[in-house]
């Protein structure tokens, strides 16, 4: 009896250890398998997009700045946040606590930068539609780099800030030996990583579909006496609603993806890592990294042309980043 007691244990040696929840070896199998797809699916459909704006110079324009760095950390999640979401699928947690911390630092930097950038992409998007006479001057591609890099800087030193707890004291909200609990929540952090943001893309996406109702109706209704300024503004606004419309849809899965886990921290209710709650909100947040990227397939044509010139290898010819893709 004691020794069945003893394998019970993610360690046996330690009177403190965690028991061992075993699982079926086929449904191990398939989180394995399904998680790793997954993950390859993100790093390879996101370094299309960042090879496609970084090279081609057409896209280099201040909303596919937003893009490439939105890009970069779903990249990031892909690369390194769901093998590592892997381990938490186990029974038990066998690195030790310090790597339960820093495992844990790369996916609360890209969760805010995505945030952060969500917020920059509907700030260009509100100016655009809302203000488009004034876009070239507001909206710099100088301006939108200092903004990305803001964005990323104040990420990693937040994610730190949250984080220095669990960093001072490993493992010291574990409940036994071979757990992995990261306490972070609080109303602050809640209030600046999800209120805040959700609020502020909520509020000016409203505000650019009450402008482009409004934009709708004044085409269809024919106005005569339009003056060769304003002609060129209505085409201008026209190319920019249609941006705003598939930028719309990437904040809409985004929020739907991103609510759930947060909304659930709101109700002050406990979210255990390793749980199957939290595997199944931490599963929406990972894959609104790998619908992105499938989401450009479907509304952007440079990025379905971009994308068969870096497959067929054609970005390695002489002048490639001067092709016409738009």
């Amino acid at each position: 009896m004691e020794t069945l007691e003893e394998a019970e244990l993610c360690f046996p040696q330690i009177n403190t250890s965690c028991k061992k929840h075993t699982r079926p070896q086929s449904e191990s199998m398939f989180i394995y398998i399904f998680m790793s797809s997954m993950s390859l699916l993100t790093v390879v459909l996101n370094l299309l997009v960042i090879i496609s704006i970084s090279h081609f110079r057409q896209l280099h324009t201040p909303t596919n700045l937003l893009l490439l760095s939105l890009a970069v950390s779903d990249f990031l999640v892909g690369l390194f946040v769901i093998p590592f979401k892997i381990l938490y699928t186990e029974p038990c947690w066998l690195l030790g606590d310090l790597a339960c911390v820093l495992g844990n630092i790369v996916p609360y930097i890209t969760v805010c930068a995505s945030l952060v950038n969500m917020v920059l992409i509907s700030v260009d998007r509100y100016v655009a539609v809302c203000d488009p006479l004034h876009y070239a001057t507001k909206i710099t591609q100088k301006r939108v780099k200092i903004c990305v890099l803001l964005c990323w800087v104040s990420c990693v030193f937040y994610s730190f800030m949250i984080l220095y707890d669990n960093m001072k004291q490993p493992g010291r909200y574990n409940s036994c030996y071979g757990q992995c609990v990261i306490n972070v929540l609080g109303a602050v952090d809640i209030f600046m990583s999800f209120i805040l943001p959700i609020s502020t893309i909520v509020i000016l996406y409203l505000r650019v579909f009450v402008v482009a109702v409004s934009q709708a109706r004044a085409m269809r209704s024919h106005i005569t006496a339009v003056k060769l300024q304003s002609s060129v503004t209505v085409t201008v606004k026209k190319s920019e609603l249609k941006a705003a419309r598939t930028l719309g849809v990437v904040v809409a899965v985004f929020i739907v993806c991103y609510c759930p886990y947060f909304c659930v921290s709101l109700s002050s209710s406990d979210l255990i890592i390793g749980s199957s709650s939290e595997a199944f909100m931490s599963f929406l947040l990972l894959f609104n990294s790998c619908l992105n990227p499938v989401i450009y397939v479907f509304f952007y044509s440079w990025f379905r042309k971009s994308a068969k010139l870096i497959v067929t290898l054609a970005i390695f010819q002489p002048n490639s980043c001067v092709a016409c893709i738009l």
